[in-house]
């Protein structure tokens, strides 16, 4: 008998903690694992108690779900999902088949992949049969970091077999799982009105109850939309360990005045996860009371997510060189064996004891923090909007940022004003045209640019800050030396250029007086 509102493969602990959560809010789940003894597992402890219940077998899993079918598989990106797609849409039996049965072996949900000539009374043949699990209008949902290329060529493939796609980026962690999650969906919209409900309640909520969670758009929107909120996540990373570099090694400050000063930006517009859990951290102290992070090994690792942002925007042409420089920062770390040696040959400027005012440089570094955050996620809307003209999404930004108010990694009261600029311009083209963050950014470019040159003084690598204000600079000239590139591009490849005052007509100049007048057509440099 069906049973069960929705199945989840995948029992790691993000499964685990989304399989409670969705009971916590009423809805029976079936949960299914490739190694089935941890269904059983999960249900005899940390399901025990709770209406969840289990199967051993997909066929099983299927056999207990109520229809339309809603299965949300929790596996590794990649050919693990495929995987499990193509055992939901084309399970193989053996069948073995005799004269006398040979009439029988007819399904409308099956198809015999070898064709035989009959059958005499004592010959016996074992037919390979093909049934789907699933039927028509049945839905399989991605929660995993898939690449968006692979959730747009899901719901394509599975379409033609009329079944439905959804590809949901799921953040916050095992903590989001477990108590509200930001939800990213996208794919076949037709599958949303069967899942908003389950959706939208095991969501953070915000405000009034506002739901971390609406419909992203078509196709992989839901995946990009994830992927683009773990590249600013990788940014706000990079940006607090810059701000963390200079308080340690310009200021002198310890573990526990650093710890303080981040708790005291957490009450102003800095108000987030990630400076809240900085804070936490800094003065966190191992068994042998002496701080924790000094003895952490100072190379971080990547999963991929970061750097796919980074592609994307390289991709299509959008500056996003924060997000970049976060991902290229992480690289630089891991090159740990290699700065050792470099730091005993390569040399900076000495370093001296810092004489300024420590109070208003630390409001000072804050404000830096500040305006390079809003960089960040600018040239993460950048990205977004141009991804919708690439793949003709309908994206609502102002629903994005909602949807990352709470729940997620980056949640922040910061977003609540990137959804009211939205709200008040939906067709806004960058974050810093609208009013509240363009005097926020003004409000902070003193700070902004001491912060930056007294960290160069003192060699401090600051990737991020530096870069966010190298676009903040460039974006509001009106005149950048791109025409001398233009130009060295018509001298030497004949490549072409435009003048200011003939848009879209394109000359090429024959600058030595031996190029000749033919200009180059066959490639871009």
């Amino acid at each position: 008998m069906a049973e069960a509102d929705i199945a989840l493969i995948g029992l790691a602990v993000m499964g685990q903690n989304l399989i409670l959560n969705m009971n916590d809010h009423g809805f029976v789940v079936c949960a299914f694992n490739r190694t089935v003894s941890k269904v059983d597992d999960f249900l005899a402890n940390e399901a025990k108690g709770t209406k969840v219940i289990g199967a051993h077998s997909l066929e099983e899993m299927v056999s207990k779900l109520k229809k339309p079918r809603r299965i949300i598989l929790l596996v590794k990106a990649g050919s693990a999902v495929d995987d499990f797609i193509n055992k939901l849409v084309r399970q193989m039996f053996f069948l073995t088949v005799t004269s006398l049965s040979l009439g029988e072996v007819s399904s409308e949900r099956s198809q015999l992949f070898v064709s035989t000539e009959s059958l005499s009374p004592d010959e016996t043949l074992i037919y390979f049969l093909q049934v789907p699990l699933l039927e028509t209008g049945d839905i399989i949902i991605d929660g995993g970091n898939s690449e968006y290329r692979d959730t747009t060529r899901r719901c394509k493939e599975l379409l033609q077999k009329g079944l439905l796609f959804v590809g949901s980026g799921v953040s916050g962690g095992e903590e989001g799982a477990r108590y509200g999650p930001s939800l990213m969906p996208g794919g076949s919209k037709e599958a949303w009105p069967h899942i908003k409900t389950i959706f939208q309640s095991i969501a953070a909520k915000v405000g009034s109850g506002e739901p971390c969670c609406d419909w992203v758009g078509e196709e992989g929107a839901g995946h990009f939309v994830k992927m683009v909120h773990n590249g600013i996540e990788y940014g706000d990373m990079q940006l607090i360990c810059e701000a963390y570099h200079l308080m340690k090694d310009v200021v002198g400050m310890d573990h526990d005045e650093m710890s303080q000063v981040f708790e005291e930006w957490n009450n102003t517009e800095l108000d987030s996860f990630l400076i809240e859990i900085t804070a936490n951290i800094l003065k966190f102290k191992d068994k042998d009371g002496k701080y924790l992070l000094p003895k952490i090994r100072d190379s971080a690792g990547q999963k991929g997510t970061g750097k796919w942002t980074a592609i994307s925007a390289l991709e299509y042409g959008v500056p996003v060189t924060l997000i970049g420089e976060a991902v290229f920062a992480r690289c630089l770390s891991s090159l740990k064996d290699e700065r050792v040696q470099a730091s005993k040959l390569l040399n900076g400027p000495k370093l001296t004891q810092f004489s300024g005012n420590k109070k208003a440089f630390l409001e000072d570094i804050r404000k830096a923090l500040y305006a390079s955050k809003i960089i960040s996620y600018a040239q993460g809307f950048m990205l977004l909007r141009q991804a919708a003209k690439e793949f003709g999404w309908t994206l609502n930004y102002g629903g994005i940022a909602l949807m990352w108010r709470g729940g997620c990694i980056i949640r922040s009261v910061f977003l609540g004003k990137i959804k009211d600029a939205f709200d008040r311009n939906p067709e806004l083209q960058n974050l810093l045209l609208d009013d509240f963050f363009k005097t926020a950014v003004e409000k902070c470019q003193d700070s902004w640019r001491h912060v930056i040159s007294t960290g160069v003084q003192h060699g401090i690598p600051m990737p991020c800050f530096t870069t966010a204000l190298s676009f903040y600079d460039g974006y509001r000239h009106e005149v950048l030396p791109a025409n001398l590139i233009q130009a060295q591009r018509d001298y030497f490849g004949a490549h072409t250029y435009e003048l200011l005052s003939k848009p879209g007509v394109f000359i090429h100049t024959n600058w030595t007086g031996h190029g000749g007048n033919v200009s180059s057509s066959a490639y871009n440099v």
